[in-house]
């Protein structure tokens, strides 16, 4: 195996272990975190290692103050060598920081951001197999708030407990070792300030925890409404509807910034009640050491020594205190991404029949589905044969269960009864992902991405030389229009293909299409929002893509499947006719009086 292809294998690997932990619901989500650190922990140590040697002179500033007090005070006793070494040791401890510093970050920024990075891919992954309805349901911008958001806010969570966290953790027990060893009293007194933080916590803990998580919905809502608004524009600005879009954003905005704000006001409550809380304590500390000292049971000094190591210990439960709104939003962000990760809504194609070779050959056995949470049939025992090669399509009034069909087809959606046949195989049975390389889709809304017409054509192709590129271009009926363009097929269309009109961008949707050679294509109102010239050139193009394919059209503009093998019109769920365009005009039926309408 090359190095490349062991490298993609191991991130394939570390995702697989992402999406593992997250569903295990018995896990805390500081578990979870543990657990996405896995092959990264020795990182995590290494750079643990680098964080207490250069965090040294914090502990070694009080001792070294303290015994410099001590030698000013009885001179007899002590030389000047003495206070030199304790200077020398002072400066080499601080000077140390530069390197160690270096290596501490450079070790943790490994780590952590590599975790980052297999935490979007894992996220990435998991909406590539979620279902088409999981996808409908949930808002895009939503998904994106937490790919970028909710993975950054990890990724600060992790930076936090590194940084903040466990540093005050080994503050806090290397000042109450170096305490005891010089007097256990006044350990004892340093103690009581673990109780007390614990107390602060836990009168705050549900209610940051609780706007913590407004917050977070509140700001996946603004996304996707800021996602809806710029897909808008176009039509906002078309009705002269901007005051109206503007208002209905201030409002979002509004939500969000009330829902902010209570969240900086439950945290700077929690952060002055600790603050206050903590100063007290030091003036106890400092007020306990004087009498000590004053009664001769300590030297002079070390009111210095136990002042700073109290003030260690009270900037460390600060900081804990201060760092925990944080690490409560970053817990939230653990908690919004393992909805995604622990979604079953998956198409799941382990262990299925995986198809080399399609005919094309269709069979629908009294197919019924109904939506979940839905009483209504959207199909109700629909039953059809669809032979290799053939063209059929499918007319009726909108929510007749057309594009339902379709959506079976590809196997978007699966029967709540009955049964759809690929070549004799049921498709509950087979490989969807690799039974979908046999077919391509033509939607009534064109996709395209702001590439080239090169790149969008040959979407997910490798090795495609340039004379099928050609070649389909020509099939397309799209020649003309690219000679025209100054760069020709390396012109850039623009997001969402807007640099082109709506008929140029069916036909390079139906160029991506024929370039596939597929054995079944699907056509979903591929014209119906075109003009007159614009669908006479995509018709042609159209004729092209279906020679020798099976094929499924739905269309409301019944003029433009004259020529298919077959026509199924659908009412409310069910096939009530099926023939010709000239049988069923002749019949004088259902189709009859739909092309009557639209006379």
């Amino acid at each position: 195996m090359s190095k490349t292809a062991a490298a993609a294998a191991s991130v394939v690997d570390y995702e697989r272990t992402f999406e593992a932990a997250a569903m295990d619901k018995t896990q805390s989500p500081l578990r979870f975190l543990f657990t996405l650190y896995q092959g990264n922990r020795m990182n995590l140590v290494i750079s643990l290692i680098f964080f207490m040697i250069k965090h040294s002179p914090i502990f070694i500033l009080p001792i070294v103050t303290a015994n410099m007090i001590n030698i000013a005070t009885n001179p007899s006793a002590h030389t000047t060598r003495e206070l030199w070494i304790n200077f020398i040791v002072l400066g080499v401890s601080i000077i140390q920081n530069i390197p160690t510093q270096h290596f501490h970050v450079s070790f943790m920024s490994r780590a952590v951001r590599h975790v980052e990075a297999g935490l979007r891919s894992a996220l990435v992954r998991k909406l590539q197999q979620l279902s088409i309805n999981y996808h409908r349901e949930l808002q895009a911008g939503m998904l994106q708030s937490k790919v970028l958001r909710d993975a950054e806010s990890i990724e600060g969570l992790s930076k936090q407990l590194m940084m903040s966290f466990l540093p005050s953790i080994i503050n806090i027990v290397i000042a109450c070792i170096l305490t005891a060893r010089n007097s256990l009293t006044v350990s004892m007194f340093f103690l009581m300030t673990i109780p007390a933080s614990v107390l602060v916590i836990y009168l705050f803990r549900r209610n940051i925890r609780r706007t913590n998580k407004e917050f977070r919905k509140e700001i996946e809502q603004m996304s996707s409404r800021v996602s809806e608004m710029v897909e808008m524009i176009p039509v906002t600005r078309a009705h002269g509807l901007e005051k109206v879009e503007i208002a209905r954003m201030d409002n979002t905005l509004r939500s969000l910034q009330g829902k902010g704000y209570r969240l900086d006001i439950t945290e700077a409550f929690f952060g002055s009640s600790n603050w206050v809380l903590f100063q007290l304590f030091q003036i106890c500390c400092l007020l306990f050491t004087i009498y000590l000292a004053y009664h001769g049971k300590i030297p002079v000094g070390d009111v210095v020594m136990y002042q700073g190591f109290f003030g260690m210990i009270l900037g460390s439960i600060t900081s804990l205190l201060n760092v925990y709104p944080n690490i409560a939003k970053g817990f939230e962000s653990i908690h919004s991404i393992r909805e995604v990760l622990r979604s079953q809504e998956i198409e799941d194609n382990t262990g299925k029949l995986k198809l080399t070779e399609v005919s094309g050959e269709f069979s629908f056995r009294d197919v019924k589905l109904v939506y979940p949470g839905n009483e209504h049939h959207v199909l109700d025992g629909v039953t059809l044969d669809v032979r290799a090669g053939e063209c059929i399509a499918f007319v009726g009034e909108s929510g007749a269960g057309k594009s339902t069909v379709l959506n079976l087809v590809t196997g978007f959606l699966m029967p709540t009864a009955g049964q759809v046949l690929v070549d004799g195989v049921d498709l509950a049975d087979v490989d969807l992902s690799r039974y979908r390389k046999h077919l391509s889709v033509v939607p009534q809304t064109t996709i395209l991405f702001s590439g080239s017409i090169r790149d969008n054509i040959t979407y997910g192709l490798k090795n495609i030389t340039e004379e099928q590129v050609r070649r389909v271009v020509e099939m397309a009926n799209l020649s003309e229009m690219i000679e025209r363009l100054p760069q020709g097929l390396d012109t850039m269309v623009g997001e969402h293909g807007g640099k082109l009109s709506g008929g140029q961008r069916q036909r390079i949707a139906i160029a991506r299409a024929l370039i596939r050679d597929p054995r079944v294509i699907i056509l979903d109102e591929a014209t119906s929002a075109l003009d007159n010239q614009s669908e006479h050139h995509v018709q042609k193009a159209m004729q092209e893509l279906i020679k020798g394919r099976t094929t499924f059209i739905v269309a409301h503009r019944l003029s433009t499947i004259r020529d298919a093998d077959r026509i199924a019109v659908m009412k409310q769920g069910r096939i009530v006719e099926v023939g010709t365009f000239d049988e069923l005009m002749a019949s004088k039926g259902e189709f009859y009086h739909l092309k009557q309408l639209q006379l």
